[in-house]
């Protein structure tokens, strides 16, 4: 057996979940047996059934004396070893029961040691050791022609079902909250990881938009730098408002983090702090046709979509001029955004060489739009462009977020 499929034997399944637990939870059936069978037997052996004329050796009368002890001694053991405990306790009771007085005090510490067992794991121990204990003692006597005490058969029989009961509640209890605090961590793992990806999704369009500008119009400058140096200028400009435009999202995610409030509602998506929206779409694609693409919008829209919708969408087209300037090389741009049905649809359709050729970036950018479509109760579809380049197709529910 490997060392990740090795563990601990059934018996000795025991609780270290919480180890500050107080000493006197372990000592305190340990000090009640003692007090409560130890003298008991004592005085019974000694002035009572062993008293004078009733036959009893010296042994009989120290051994019923030196298994109470025992018995209550074994309770030591019941947190590590709570199987073997109440088997050894088990076997003690009887035999106090046949080698001992006729009358004595109940077997308490076999009740403790019975709940013992219960509320610590060890229930196939604990119940198949009370049936053999009781069989041994009932066979026993028949056996060796003594007698039982009906008095202690009784009272140790009820406190041994009244600690199974309090025992099998307290395990059930304990499983409860158990399951209860595992679902509450998955929860958490859940909210932790859709936070995680939501943020990854939203530093990768602004910093991929930004720096896709930046590039263009960085070599736009150095191009024109000897030649046309008025539009070399214009290009550095626009790279200091891309830069700033970026450096201003991207820290406005960071102050989320710090404060350590989620930037969306968990129940609807909406954000919770100000977000682009569909009044940026016209600076989205004016960016472009700053860098020479023919670019042309066209908003058809009835209603005025949630703030999480517009989000999405601006982020959804957002990506797709980045996948532009990045790898299509194209010359014309169409971006539409219309509502029909319900529906809004946003179209954004390129004449350029077509799909993004790199895995990483078809795999990063398409699966982040993806994601905010879906999540809105939408789709997003990709394709050839009837312009001859790529297209991107986002339809999301107007119903999507209230």
């Amino acid at each position: 057996m490997s060392t990740r499929e090795a563990g601990p034997a059934p018996w000795m399944v025991h609780d270290e979940r919480r180890p500050d637990r107080a000493a006197w939870r372990l000592w305190a059936p340990v000090v009640v047996s003692l007090l409560v069978q130890v003298p008991a037997t004592a005085v019974v052996a000694f002035h009572g059934a062993f008293g004078p004329g009733a036959g009893g050796s010296e042994w009989s009368r120290a051994s019923a004396v030196l298994l109470a002890l025992a018995g209550a001694l074994c309770l030591l053991a019941a947190r590590r070893a709570p199987g073997p405990s109440v088997a050894a306790v088990a076997v003690l009771s009887s035999a106090s029961m046949l080698a001992g007085p006729s009358w004595g005090p109940p077997a308490v510490a076999l009740a403790f040691a019975a709940g013992s067992g219960v509320a610590r794991g060890a229930r196939g121990w604990t119940y198949s050791s009370l049936v053999l204990g009781w069989v041994l003692s009932l066979t026993g006597a028949r056996t060796l022609g003594s007698e039982l005490s009906g008095f202690r058969v009784v009272t140790t029989t009820v406190l041994v079902i009244v600690a199974l009961l309090v025992a099998e509640g307290l395990r059930s209890r304990r499983e409860q909250l158990d399951e209860y605090r595992r679902r509450q961590g998955e929860r958490r793992a859940s909210a932790a990881q859709e936070e995680r990806v939501r943020i990854a999704r939203e530093l990768h369009d602004v910093v991929a938009h930004s720096l896709a500008q930046i590039t263009v119009q960085a070599g736009m400058g150095l191009h024109l730098m000897d030649t046309q140096p008025e539009r070399a200028r214009e290009a550095l400009t626009n790279i200091k408002d891309a830069s700033k435009t970026s450096l201003d999202e991207v820290r406005g995610l960071l102050d989320v983090l710090r404060s350590g409030d989620t930037a969306s509602d968990p129940a609807t998506g909406a954000p919770r702090r100000p977000g682009p929206d569909l009044e940026a779409l016209p600076v989205l694609v004016q960016s472009l046709r700053d860098q020479g693409v023919d670019a042309v919008l066209a908003l058809r829209l009835v209603s005025t979509p949630g703030a999480a919708v517009q989000q999405a969408l601006y982020r959804i087209a957002q990506e797709s001029v980045t996948n532009v300037l990045r790898h299509a090389q194209a010359g014309r741009v169409s971006v539409e955004l219309v509502e029909v049905d319900g529906t809004y649809r946003l179209l954004v359709e390129d004449d350029g060489v077509g799909a993004p050729p790199g895995p990483a970036e078809h795999g990063n950018g398409l699966l982040g739009m993806t994601e905010r479509a879906e999540l809105l109760g939408g789709t997003l579809e990709t394709g050839r462009s009837p312009l001859g380049g790529f297209r991107v197709a986002a339809r999301v529910p107007v119903r999507g977020v209230a």
